[in-house]
């Protein structure tokens, strides 16, 4: 028994390992066909490796905090459809690249939203990364300085689902404009976008310099997106 366990090891399988640990300890070894036994050592060991692709991708998507669709106050009065909700958790619009936008006042919960469909989209097997807007500009900065902005724009455009949190909190100025409007355009009806915002889509051109970048932007962003609006008092006054 401990040479299979330990074979189990040596092979990298530790979903096996411990199926076939807990087979022998509940006395099960002699009570099961082979089949069976096949059967669970096997789905215990898809079951690991699935888990595990789960964490890793959650970790890549560098959350800010975590929250869960679960933990949603899904309250019509707060702008939450619970309809609206049960649909998105079945990731059906990230096969369709469609955008989400998620608008509200300070406190009313758009980053815990956007984090919670990022984190249900990482356990569908989606490859989700979340950025506040600053952090993603400052990156694509520093790339550029490096030499690898090109490699920078690839990755972004090869993630199922990105997160633009705290969009116009800061007007874009110069390239940045011009990054921002290629980002959204590599993404454009091909990847999901979640962003989020205290201002409302019909104030957004006020976050460009350049007229003609914010409409090219916004044509893009605002055609056939989904739009949720929260509202109703700060949720932190609560803590």
């Amino acid at each position: 028994m401990e040479q299979i366990l330990s074979s189990f090891q040596k092979l990298h399988m530790p979903g096996m390992a411990s199926c076939w640990k807990i087979i022998n300890e509940t006395h099960q070894t002699n009570k099961l066909t082979l089949k069976d036994g096949l059967e669970l050592l096997l789905q215990s060991e898809l079951d690991n490796r699935q888990n595990n692709r789960i964490e890793r991708l959650i970790k890549k998507a560098t959350f800010k905090q975590m929250a869960t669709i679960e933990e949603l106050d899904k309250n019509e009065s707060r702008g939450i459809s619970a309809g609206t909700i049960t649909q998105l958790s079945t990731g059906e619009y990230l096969k369709n690249g469609t955008i989400i936008i998620i608008s509200g006042p300070t406190g009313t919960g758009k980053s815990f939203m956007a984090t919670a469909l990022g984190e249900r989209a990482c356990r569908l097997g989606y490859r989700v990364r979340y950025y506040t807007v600053q952090r993603m500009l400052d990156e694509l900065r520093l790339a550029r300085l490096e030499g690898h902005e090109l490699r920078f724009f690839e990755k972004i455009e090869q993630l199922d689902l990105l997160i633009i949190d705290d969009f116009g909190m800061k007007k874009l100025e110069g390239q940045q404009q011009n990054d921002f409007e290629q980002i959204i355009d590599d993404r454009y009806h091909k990847k999901s976008v979640i962003i989020s915002s205290q201002l409302a889509v019909t104030d957004w051109y006020s976050i460009f310099s350049s007229e003609m970048l914010a409409e090219a932007c916004l044509d893009r962003i605002a055609h056939k997106s989904i739009r949720i609006e929260l509202k109703g008092d700060s949720l932190r006054k609560k803590y």
